[in-house]
């Protein structure tokens, strides 16, 4: 059965189910960017998140929505890494067995950390096979309730409740940058940016070599590619969704794209002006509002960073490669 697709109420919904679970998180400011560009800048900081992403919102409020007669069943998840945690993580809280398909080149801190909530991790390859599929039979076998990474209702409410806040937080914001994977965070912002600021120039920011969601707003119907290479692993889909495409074409401003190389300075960025530790996924917004320079003289930009989990090594050579 085909889902419905959500609205603000559901965003408004999902708030409550996230109240004193989800952390607020807070909102940044920087002197520096502001002076440069001439522009005031807001960071909502979903890297401070539970599980360190936004995905936990969208996790935990569509496990919450399973009646608790169907709990014991459990569920399954695919993913590069956040939503595997989200869903590892609000499983646990619930009471409720996961099973999570990841990739096998998945980085090490994701797999650890997923595992580390009590998950059961099955490892497929994203270049030869199809993880849906994989999940889906998991899930027949099983019983249990499969929930996508974004393209599912309740999913795409959570993810909603971050904008939500930011529109709380920082009043008359003229522009919201939001990382674009299958758009489930960009189209939870788009539906409370309607509802909140629909003044606000809202734009989905995705790595160049996966530009599909850039394609697919320009030619107005889904448009699907290989897997790919990037090291915004949290964006190596491959299309959007049935019920992320029509919100981000019906209310986004426009989708832009960003080299590897720019993600990298905006990690570089983040970490030594803000002290911040941001995954490549996470950079993309600061990247694409950036690539729009004078453009952005005397707004209001929201910055929505949508996660901090990338390890170690992985953050300090992309840091070397940046000087």
């Amino acid at each position: 059965m085909p889902f419905s697709p959500p609205d603000f109420f559901s965003v408004k919904a999902a708030a409550n189910r996230l109240d004193s679970v989800a952390h607020r998180t807070p909102v940044l400011t920087s002197s520096n960017l502001n002076k440069k560009y001439g522009a005031e800048f807001f960071f909502k900081c979903e890297n401070f998140q539970r599980m360190g992403a936004f995905k936990f919102r969208g996790g935990y409020n569509a496990l919450s929505c399973i009646p608790e007669a169907e709990r014991a069943a459990g569920v399954v998840a695919y993913s590069s890494g956040n939503h595997a945690q989200a869903i590892a993580l609000s499983a646990q809280m619930l009471n409720m067995p996961a099973v999570i398909v990841m990739p096998d080149d998945a980085p090490a801190l994701k797999l650890a950390a997923t595992r580390g909530y009590g998950a059961e991790v099955v490892l497929y390859n994203r270049y030869t096979q199809d993880r849906s599929e994989i999940s889906a039979g998991i899930a027949k076998e099983r019983g249990a309730r499969l929930i996508p990474p974004y393209d599912h209702p309740d999913v795409i409410a959570g993810q909603g409740t971050a904008s939500l806040e930011l529109f709380e937080q920082v009043k008359d914001l003229d522009m919201l940058f939001i990382c674009l994977g299958g758009g489930g965070l960009l189209a939870g912002g788009l539906l409370a940016a309607q509802a909140l600021n629909p003044k606000c120039a809202v734009y989905g920011v995705e790595p160049e070599a996966g530009n599909d969601g850039q394609q697919s707003f320009r030619k107005g119907e889904i448009v699907s590619i290989p897997t790919p290479k990037t090291i915004a692993d949290g964006a190596q889909t491959q299309f959007l969704g049935e019920l992320t495409f029509p919100i981000i074409k019906s209310y986004a401003q426009d989708i832009l794209s960003v080299s590897d190389g720019d993600l990298i300075q905006s990690m570089r960025f983040f970490f030594e002006r803000m002290k911040m530790v941001v995954e490549p996924t996470g950079c993309l917004s600061l990247a694409g509002a950036l690539s729009l320079g004078k453009n952005l003289l005397g707004k209001r930009v929201g910055i929505l960073i949508s996660g901090g989990n990338v390890d170690s090594e992985t953050f300090c050579s992309l840091l070397a490669r940046a000087s």
